[in-house]
């Protein structure tokens, strides 16, 4: 699909989507439980399908309504007759490899786009250290032999998926373990937000206090074994990551609010306020809505450790932010979907964006944009909303090949830019 923006001003209010961290988590939980839960607030991307569709295998019964699914766990596994399709999904593809290690059958995991590409280094390791058989493809993922309890030990600059993977399987298990973290420990908050999911699914696991570390950890988890998760309602809060790219927004046009952003969230993507601010933006909020008044925007340096899902946004920001913004610890974006660090690079060149990186570091220098006729989307769908982003903050027409990919976290992304009263129309 080809998005075609024609220049608007953009005013109004957006809602941010459900949080897809979030409800991966929280599907994945009430899978594993034992009765009848109910999640409400899900917005039915293709990466939280792909969840839903994965605990639908492993035996739970799964109805799904409008904006929400009732979940109903048997409390076991079973068996497992297809491989586990998981998309284009690294949340569903992580969290579910070490659970399904406990099924003791073969599973073979298949996905699309880069998925089987992305690395499991950390997983392929912990399988070989217990014996058990992890072999990875470009075609999907086969493994067999359920993982053991014990202590497990993880680089804390890789994906914190691998370490929210364990988090889901280790409580079942039929002793204690526990996680050391080595330094650095990046993406923590993506650790804490599966730890908020367990508790509120009655499973324990906690960080042990900075006091009890054992020499060269930068964090331990302790995650009692012979535990059970317990069914219950569960509504998933909005979705910083998603909000942002509104935010932004209206933070270089005004008069855009956007609703859905709880206060005291625990995403670590809530960060994009604090670096709007950091930036000049002017906003206030009003319990869960923030309204963005437009500002002139001076560029600052950016840490990406705990949010590399601003990354691209963040890029677009800079290119409007007067002076020279620096992005660090970008590295994983080279990981994502798409080489999102190239990929932005050769779009937001088009625009005349004078911008360079290094394998971690994305340096821009902010100024007037230009017409940047085709676009390509890089089957990323944090690449088109930002680029979406982009055109609409600097007045320019665009063509935007590729523009489907949103559909893997917001499919009614283009319906929320016409809501804003800009026209978009799309061409096959």
């Amino acid at each position: 699909m080809i998005a075609v923006l024609q220049p608007g001003r953009p005013a109004g209010r957006v809602t941010a989507p459900p949080s897809k961290s979030m409800a991966h988590r929280a599907v994945l939980a009430a899978g594993l439980a034992r009765g009848l839960s109910r999640v409400r607030n899900l917005e039915y991307s293709q990466d939280v399908l792909a969840t839903l569709n994965a605990v639908r295998q492993l035996g739970a019964r799964v109805e799904i309504r409008e904006n929400w699914a009732d979940i109903e766990g048997r409390g076991g596994f079973a068996t497992l007759r297809a491989p586990i399709d998981c998309g284009e999904s690294g949340s569903t593809l992580r969290f579910l490899i070490p659970v399904c290690s406990l099924t003791g059958q073969q599973v073979r995991f298949c996905g699309r786009g880069r998925l089987m590409q992305r690395p499991q280094g950390p997983y392929a390791e912990i399988f070989e250290q217990q014996g058990r058989m992890f072999c990875q493809n470009e075609t999907g993922i086969l493994i067999k032999g359920g993982l053991r309890p014990g202590e497990y030990r993880l680089a804390g600059d890789v994906s914190s998926q691998f370490i929210s993977g364990l988090l889901f399987a280790l409580p079942l298990m039929m002793g204690d373990s526990s996680i050391t973290i080595t330094p650095p420990f990046e993406s923590r908050s993506y650790v804490n937000l599966t730890l908020a999911a367990l508790a509120d699914f009655g499973v324990r696991a906690r960080f042990v206090p900075d006091e009890e570390l054992p020499q060269g950890a930068a964090a331990r988890l302790e995650v009692p074994g012979n535990q059970r998760y317990h069914n219950r309602e569960y509504t998933v809060e909005g979705d910083y990551s998603q909000g942002a790219f509104f935010a932004v927004l209206g933070a270089l046009r005004g008069d855009i609010t956007v609703e859905g952003l709880a206060s005291a969230s625990g995403q670590g993507d809530a960060a994009i306020l604090e670096i709007l601010q950091r930036c000049g933006a002017r906003f206030t909020r009003t319990g869960d809505a923030v309204q963005f008044a437009k500002s002139e925007l001076t560029a600052v340096e950016i840490d990406l450790a705990d949010c590399p899902d601003l990354g691209p946004i963040l890029m677009v920001l800079g290119a409007f932010c007067k002076g020279k913004t620096v992005i660090r610890n970008a590295g994983r974006l080279r990981l994502k979907e798409s080489d999102r660090i190239a990929a932005m690079e050769e779009e937001l060149r088009r625009f005349g964006v004078q911008i360079r990186s290094t394998e971690d570091t994305v340096t821009i220098a902010g100024g007037p944009l230009v017409m940047p006729g085709e676009l390509q989307g890089h089957n990323d769908h944090r690449v088109v909303m930002a680029l979406t982003v982009a055109a609409l903050a600097a007045e320019l027409p665009v063509r935007i090949h590729g523009a489907e990919a949103v559909a893997k976290s917001w499919p009614a992304f283009f319906d929320v830019v016409r809501s804003l009263g800009v026209p978009v129309a799309e061409e096959e």
